[in-house]
C-alpha cells in the first residue's frame, strides 16, 4: 500500500513538471536541408533560419560542424537577407567553438574559410576566437590580392582567344560556372539580363567553366545565352582565382581594379549594388 501511495505521488508530480521541448534529429535536419532548394523564394530564409536553430541544439561535435557548415553553403545562394545569413554565422561559429576542427599540413579546415567568407562578403559578424578562424582571415585577404592582378587568356566557343587584360576599358564580371551546378543554372538568367542590360555600356560578362566544349554546347544548345563562354580546361585560371566552390563572380572596373565578389549564387539585387560602384547606368 505505502509502495502504491509514493508511485501515484511520483506520477503527480511527473505530470505537474513542464514539457520539454523534443530535440530534433540530425537525420531531420539533413532531410530539410535537402529541401531549401526547392522552397520559394519568401519561405527559403524563415526556413534556413530554423534549420540554423535546430543545428544550433544538436549535441558538440564533428557532426555539428558539418551540418552547420552545409547550411552556410545554401543560406548562400540567392539573397535570403541578413537575418538568415546571420543565424547560419553564429550556428558554424557555435559548433567550431565547441568542436575546433584541426587542421592537416597547411590546409584549413574549410568551416572557418566559410565562416570567414560570410563575415568578409556577406557582412555578418562572428566572435569566434580561434588562431585557425584568424588565419582563415588572413587567406582571404591573400587571396584577394592574387585575384586583384591577375590575368588569363582563353578561347571562346568560336576558338577565339579572350584576354582579360584586353578588356580594360570595360566593366568585366568573371563568372566560373558549370551545366552540373544547379546555383549556376538558376545564376544564368541573371547575368544573361545584365550582359543584355549593360552591354551598350561597356559591360563583359565571361563564363568560365572547366567543362569540355561538347559538354557545354549540348547544354547552351537552342538558348540564346548572351555571356561570353570560356574554357578552362587544365583550372589553372580556376586556381589563379582560388575556387574551391561555384558559382563564384569577380567584378572588375574599367581600369581592371577588383571592386566586388559573390561567393555564391548572385541575384540581380546583388549584382547591381555591386555594379553601382562603377559608371553604369541602370
Amino acid at each position: 500500500m505505502l509502495s502504491r501511495r509514493i508511485l501515484l505521488v511520483c506520477s503527480s508530480a511527473l505530470l505537474a513538471l513542464p514539457a520539454l521541448p523534443a530535440q530534433v534529429k540530425e537525420s531531420a535536419i539533413q532531410k530539410e536541408m535537402g529541401k531549401l532548394r526547392s522552397l520559394s523564394l519568401a519561405d527559403r530564409p524563415p526556413a534556413t533560419i530554423r534549420l540554423a536553430q535546430e543545428v544550433a541544439t544538436l549535441p558538440a561535435g564533428k557532426n555539428k560542424v558539418q551540418d552547420a557548415d552545409e547550411l552556410s553553403h545554401l543560406v548562400t545562394e540567392g539573397d535570403q537577407g541578413a537575418d538568415a545569413l546571420q543565424a547560419v554565422a553564429d550556428t558554424l561559429s557555435k559548433a567550431l567553438a565547441e568542436t575546433p576542427i584541426p587542421g592537416k599540413g597547411d590546409q584549413l579546415p574549410m568551416p572557418y574559410m566559410d565562416l570567414a567568407r560570410l563575415v568578409r562578403y556577406e557582412d555578418v559578424t562572428a566572435t569566434l576566437n580561434d588562431p585557425l578562424y584568424l588565419k582563415a582571415q588572413q587567406v582571404l585577404a591573400a587571396n584577394e590580392a592574387d585575384i586583384a592582378k591577375a590575368d588569363f587568356s582563353l578561347r571562346d566557343m568560336h576558338n577565339k582567344t579572350v584576354t582579360l587584360s584586353q578588356l580594360r576599358g570595360k566593366i568585366v564580371l568573371v563568372n566560373f560556372w558549370a551545366t552540373w551546378c544547379p546555383p549556376c543554372r538558376t545564376e544564368m538568367p541573371v547575368l544573361d539580363a545584365i550582359q543584355t542590360r549593360f552591354d551598350s555600356q561597356g559591360l563583359v560578362v565571361l563564363g568560365i567553366t572547366d567543362e569540355n566544349g561538347f559538354t557545354v554546347s549540348s547544354f547552351l544548345a537552342g538558348n540564346n545565352y548572351h555571356p561570353t563562354i570560356l574554357f578552362d580546361p587544365d583550372s589553372k585560371v580556376h586556381k589563379e582565382f582560388h575556387i574551391e566552390g561555384i558559382p563564384r563572380t569577380f567584378i572588375f572596373d574599367r581600369e581592371g581594379k577588383l571592386i566586388g565578389e559573390t561567393i555564391d549564387q548572385g541575384t540581380w539585387k546583388q549584382f547591381i549594388t555591386i555594379l553601382a560602384k562603377t559608371d553604369l547606368h541602370p
